[in-house]
């Protein structure tokens, strides 16, 4: 078994894509110059003229024939999910599954997005006249996604954008590709419009083309620096921006302390730690901490990791070995910091053992960074206040979860926490299709979900009579 890390060899012409996990050729796809990124969006701005017309319930059909297109191939693209992100079969299927929910729901909110009327006249000698408010597709969405849901995270921009009326034109991760350039393929088979939805392929400098072209509005997901230099090269162009996490499980003495461990262990080590709501950062109260530690320990030590397509394996490498080497630096900066490696912190290529840290020192890279990778960095606290002004002190605001049964401790935890979503007795990764879903300060702009993104990803016309 080799532990070859994935590479990704970007010519002239051509991306090669292989296993993050034994170094096997996957697939390749064909890298697209920024002219030819201008003349995608240009064609479906072409076929977006015509599609703008179109009812509520062609959308829906379109999506849902898209989500049945999906379900009819679910086993391949799973397979093909696992090969070139390396998630386990059982998160790669878990995808698709969620993917088809995403795109049906889109066409489901299609039917709903609904306008208002407002009376004028509403203070004295106010005009009598009615004000008519509708949503109109913005155009061209421009679209950039990560490696670490190829297929779902496509889908969160594809079908609210459809079902707003838009076009889309996508650009994967050069990490991930395939996915996205099947979905695409999938999309024409079940009766899209020619050039309403185009795939185009490349690194950062492909991203920077796309934003600069005459898209109308642009979605990306992924770092934070790197949705910073997007947005610049944007410029007046409306921006979704979901970006970096690190996020905060809070556990009270009240709480049920296994329910607990259960989630930290699921959504820390899922995607082997690439999920940017994922438990980052593990905050145990002062009363329950060495009794929670050492179950947490415990569970960690019984993950069981390595190749992806075995059915048995809990969780799969990261997506390359520079990226398991960042993480293995910054666990060894935590530790000569003081911090204590309680499991883990072994592995070589871009495999890495599931890790627990304890004492880990808040301003570490290890706990101040996002950092995706399988790594738990334990916190103890006394004080609620204090480690809320903790987290809130941080560069992110995702998500947060805690769990308590305190009326009370989860009032000041939900009104407290600078963060976009928490999550009560739930992990921070917790997440539905159709739920806000985003961030603050360092962590995004706008939200997603397919019910809040139509509205986003439309434009605001009134209409006064």
């Amino acid at each position: 078994m080799s532990t070859l890390s994935q590479l990704v060899k970007s010519g002239s012409d051509r991306i090669e894509v292989t296993s993050p996990y034994d170094g096997r050729l996957v697939g390749l796809v064909s890298a697209t110059s920024p002219a030819v990124i201008v003349d995608a969006v240009f064609q479906a701005r072409t076929a977006q003229a015509e599609f703008a017309f179109s009812t509520p319930a062609e959308r829906r059909d379109l999506l849902n024939a898209l989500a049945s297109a999906i379900a009819s191939e679910a086993e391949p693209l799973a397979q093909l999910i696992c090969a070139e992100v390396g998630k386990t079969i059982a998160e790669a299927r878990n995808e698709v599954r969620r993917a088809q929910n995403t795109l049906r729901l889109s066409g489901d909110a299609a039917t709903f997005l609904d306008g208002e009327v407002l009376h004028c006249g509403i203070v004295a000698g106010g005009a009598n006249r009615q004000a008519v408010i509708t949503y109109e597709p913005a155009g061209v969405v421009g679209a950039i996604t990560p490696f670490n849901y190829p297929l779902n995270l496509l889908c969160h921009k594809l079908g609210p954008a459809i079902a707003a009326g838009n076009g889309l034109v996508a650009k994967p991760s050069p990490k991930a590709p395939l996915t996205a350039q099947r979905l695409a393929e999938l999309a024409e088979e079940a009766g899209f419009p020619a050039g309403l939805f185009q795939v185009v392929h490349g690194g950062a400098a492909e991203a920077l083309a796309l934003a600069r072209a005459p898209i109308d509005l642009l979605s990306f997901t992924g770092g934070t620096a790197a949705g910073l230099a997007l947005k610049n090269a944007a410029g007046l162009v409306r921006c979704l921006m979901e970006l970096g996490g690190n996020d905060p499980l809070f556990v009270m003495p009240d709480a049920d302390l296994q329910a607990a461990v259960r989630t930290a262990i699921a959504q820390r080590y899922e995607i082997a730690g690439q999920s940017c709501a994922a438990v980052k950062k593990l905050y145990l109260h002062a009363d329950i901490h060495d009794e929670v530690l050492e179950a947490l320990v415990e569970s960690a030590r019984a993950v069981r990791h390595g190749d992806p397509l075995d059915p048995a394996i809990q969780m799969g490498p990261v997506i390359d070995a520079q990226s398991a080497a960042q993480v293995r630096a910054r666990v060894g900066s935590a530790l000569e910091r003081g911090a204590r490696l309680l499991v883990g912190g072994t592995g070589t290529g871009s495999l890495l053992a599931p890790t627990v840290l304890a004492e880990v020192p808040p301003d570490c890279d290890l706990f101040a960074q996002e950092t995706f990778g399988p790594v738990i960095s334990v916190r103890r606290f006394d004080d609620a206040g204090a480690a809320i002004a903790e987290v809130n002190a941080g560069a992110y605001g995702l998500q947060a979860g805690v769990f308590s049964n305190d009326h009370a401790v989860l009032k000041q935890f939900s009104r407290d926490l600078r963060v976009g979503g928490v999550m009560i007795n739930e992990g921070p990764d917790f997440r539905a299709e159709h739920v806000p879903f985003g961030g603050i300060k360092g962590s995004g702009l706008g939200r997603e979900g397919v019910r809040i993104a139509l509205r986003e990803m439309s434009e605001t016309k009134v209409v006064i009579d």
